[in-house]
């Protein structure tokens, strides 16, 4: 079976500016496959280039060694199979809940009425029945955010690319955005990958982990993570399984401090 996403021996260098300065290698050889309808996370030390391969994922820049396949065929810039959620939301100030989530159907070339239904029931999906009418202003950060993920829903994308979403959140809204993104996912099977710096978040939400190294970055290591459901109502996080899950993938990051250090 064609694999999803695949990334094959991805490497991506940066110009340095400074007159004489050797290139920043920020990814080297990255390989990783992601099936259809999978939620993976994707975890690793500051720098090591997650954002940077969110950026390659959604087209926004292209890898200088190696390829990108989107089932199966060869990733050629940004298309509306694949949305963005970003850490900061990104929302046009001057449009309400309602405009911001409709926004993004005028490209699919939607009906003016379509789009407005279809952004009400993406709004009433992430909880926001009611504040169709309100400007970011006057949202909080957890609505924004989920304003931000019913934008990226409502125009049926394959692929949701997810860049540390919930990380400037306070703890009891990001545990609530936590299970509503998976109720989500359990009800659309989008293919989801979610980067964080959150040991306990990249466990509680996976179906697997991929664990990067420092920079230059490369996937070192990843850890399936078998839990089943997580939105039946118990406690994962408490089970023996989980904590056992939180520890490996603990370990396997304070590895990778070394090469931290080594690459600073």
């Amino acid at each position: 079976m064609v694999a999803k996403i695949s990334l094959q021996r991805v490497g991506k260098t940066f110009p340095v500016r400074s007159a004489g300065g050797s290139p920043l290698l920020a990814l080297h050889e990255v390989s990783l496959e992601v099936a259809a309808g999978e939620f993976l996370t994707l975890v690793g030390p500051s720098g090591c280039g997650k954002s940077t391969l969110l950026d390659l994922l959604g087209g926004l820049t292209r890898p200088t060694a190696g390829r990108i396949l989107i089932d199966g065929k060869p990733l050629d810039g940004p298309g509306l199979d694949r949305a963005i959620v970003f850490q900061q939301y990104a929302l046009f100030p001057w449009l309400t809940a309602l405009g911001n989530v409709a926004f993004g159907l005028q490209a699919k070339g939607v009906t003016r009425r379509e789009r407005l239904d279809r952004a009400r029931s993406y709004l009433a999906r992430v909880g926001l029945s009611g504040f169709e009418d309100r400007y970011p202003h006057e949202l909080s950060g957890g609505m924004k955010q989920r304003v931000a993920i019913a934008r990226s829903l409502s125009y049926d994308p394959d692929i949701l690319l997810m860049d540390e979403p919930f990380a400037a959140l306070d703890a009891q809204t990001r545990e609530s955005l936590q299970l509503e993104l998976l109720r989500l996912w359990e009800g659309t099977r989008k293919t989801i990958l979610f980067i964080t710096h959150g040991i306990d978040e990249a466990v509680y939400l996976g179906q697997r982990v991929a664990v990067m190294s420092g920079r230059p970055g490369r996937v070192v290591e990843v850890i399936d993570v078998p839990l089943g459901s997580r939105t039946g109502g118990g406690d994962i996080r408490s089970e023996a399984a989980f904590v056992r899950l939180r520890h490996e993938l603990w370990a396997l990051l304070r590895e990778q401090a070394p090469a931290r250090r080594e690459a600073a």
